[in-house]
């Protein structure tokens, strides 16, 4: 039967964890709205005047009416390429919205930051945006603005398996499997850039705004001293009515996105997933009160369980091993009627005993995964693939447990038996980094290189290798190595504190948002609404394949 959670603490820290998040989502929401001012001003005025919409605004013209775009990489790129002025959101806007009731996926350039031009991390953006349309089986939209790559960072963006060709095979393997994709040249498409409208399944352009060519006018006249100006050499009467390379013309932003919505309009219903969802009910506590359950200082414990009350339909939780295993929390509920599998780490300081050769003792844990909690939750997983449950992952975890008791309780094998079977889930996985993500547990709970459809972080969220402290002493004690013990003390305090600083800031949310280790930092209110519709992108896929695992150490 399930149980009706509650928040166990509503005490003075409740108010204060409140109070300091309220102020880092107003943070937030301020960096994002100038992210979405791109290049700048000047930039979009002069956009504006070439007769061009700005790339959210092609987007917001597009999706339907009282429906909301939902971004994904907002902070790509967030303070890199300084040396280039930046490049705001990697300088291509992409996400779901929905056009005519159907979920799709958006790519949108944005021709105010540099010109468009594909800078490495926007190549990785987009990458990331068709394999989100391909594992989802989701209708794609291109909508390209873009003077091609960024040359100065060529050789990061060319050449390797994962740049900008690997574009052009997505292409092709997403035609191929059925996934519609369709394209509207809205400016600039240049050189390599000018095979993906074409590789789309329909290409559209925009008279006097819209050219497409492999060179243009001035490498033409460079490489074989032909003299001709862009609009004669690719513009839209040239590759409608003379070339026939693209298969429509339209005289303005607008008319072109009117066609997409008609031809997205047109397209067949797919088969959805056999997904479980009933009508939805609100939480028994305020969905906003998940603000109060998260400590400031990620070190201090909180009870899970208060965070899963905010987040499932009538804070109604039925666990799996409720009194075994209990780093880490299994179990199933509804969020937004969609039945859902839930693994989470329990940070709350919970006494176990241990009964070995030194006798019974009890131990404190807070983020750690243990041999039993492992051996747990490989099984639940399973079980969710066995059901058809698409599971949520929430991860605060600070690794798997070490030293000797957890060597001779096998934890490697343990672990090991967990990053098997998440590794080959084939129900849809959503994981959300809720607090640190450390190590080798940042690989059980489904992290980047693990397959989960989307992937969400909090503010509070922290990703590194290990935990910060240890980590700053563990490069002092590198750095000090060779030069014997007479350091004074005062300077190894700020070596520590200067080393400790430079970590802290590789293992913020924005560092990690700007290098695409997940899809967005959202508002910790709106994960209900997220999930429910990152729940419905993904059973799109139409079935489930079957699950099945290699060897396993039992």
């Amino acid at each position: 039967m399930p149980k009706t959670l509650q928040i166990a603490d509503r005490g003075v820290n409740f108010e204060t964890n409140k109070d300091h998040w309220l102020n880092e989502l107003r943070i937030l929401e301020a960096q994002k709205l100038s992210i979405a001012e791109g290049g700048g001003a000047r930039a979009a005025e002069r956009q504006l005047k070439q007769g061009k919409m700005l790339a959210r605004e092609r987007i917001e013209y597009l999706i339907d009416p009282e429906t909301k775009f939902h971004e994904l990489g907002s902070f790509a790129a967030w303070e890199m390429y300084k040396k280039w002025g930046g490049a705001p959101a990697a300088g291509v806007v992409t996400g779901l919205g929905r056009i005519e009731g159907r979920e799709c996926v958006v790519i949108s350039n944005d021709a105010t930051v540099k010109a468009g031009a594909w800078f490495p991390a926007t190549c990785r953006k987009i990458l990331r945006a068709q394999e989100v349309a391909l594992e989802n089986r989701l209708p794609l939209v291109y909508l390209v603005d873009s003077a091609g790559v960024f040359l100065p960072l060529q050789d990061e963006i060319f050449p390797d398996k994962d740049d900008f060709g690997k574009v052009f095979f997505n292409n092709a393997r997403l035609s191929a499997e059925g996934i519609y994709q369709i394209s509207a040249i809205m400016g600039s498409c240049v050189a390599g850039g000018a095979y993906l409208p074409i590789m789309s399944d329909e290409a559209l352009i925009v008279e006097g705004t819209g050219t497409i060519f492999l060179a243009g006018s001035h490498l033409v006249s460079a490489a074989i001293g032909e003299r001709i100006d862009n609009e004669s050499l690719g513009g839209a009467e040239v590759q409608v009515d003379i070339s026939g390379v693209v298969d429509d013309r339209f005289p303005d932003d607008r008319s072109a996105l009117d066609h997409i919505r008609a031809r997205i309009g047109e397209l067949a219903c797919p088969p959805l997933a056999p997904f479980d969802r009933q009508e939805a009910k609100p939480p028994e506590v305020d969905p906003y009160d998940v603000l109060g359950v998260i400590p400031v200082d990620r070190a201090k414990p909180y009870d899970t369980y208060s965070l899963l009350a905010c987040l499932l339909d009538g804070s109604e939780f039925t666990e799996y091993k409720a009194t075994y295993g209990r780093s880490l929390i299994c179990g199933t509920g509804r969020i937004d009627g969609w039945a859902v599998g839930i693994v989470a780490n329990q940070r709350k300081i919970v006494h176990r005993r241990r009964g070995l050769e030194d006798g019974e003792r009890e131990m404190q844990i807070g983020g750690v995964i243990y041999s039993d909690a492992a051996n747990k939750t490989a099984r639940f997983v399973a079980l969710m693939n066995q059901k058809g449950i698409p599971i949520l992952f929430l991860q605060d975890v600070t690794g798997f447990m070490v030293g000797s008791k957890s060597e001779q309780e096998g934890i490697i094998k343990d672990g090991a038996k967990l990053v098997n079977v998440v590794a080959n889930s084939v129900v849809p996985k959503i994981t959300i980094f809720i607090g640190n993500s450390f190590g080798a547990g940042n690989y059980a709970m489904c992290g980047r290189a693990y397959g989960a459809r989307f992937f969400y972080a909090w503010p509070s969220a922290s990703i590194s290798v290990m935990g910060g402290d240890q980590a700053s002493k563990t490069l002092l004690a590198i750095q000090l190595k060779n030069r014997g013990d007479e350091i004074p003390e005062e300077e190894r305090a700020a070596l520590l504190d200067e080393i400790k600083a430079r970590y802290w800031a590789a293992a913020q949310p924005r560092y990690a948002a700007a290098r695409q280790w997940f899809d967005e930092i959202i508002d910790p209110r709106e994960t209900r609404a997220i999930i429910s519709r990152s729940i419905g992108a993904a059973a799109h896929q139409g079935r489930i394949e079957e699950f099945k695992v290699g060897v396993l150490q039992t």
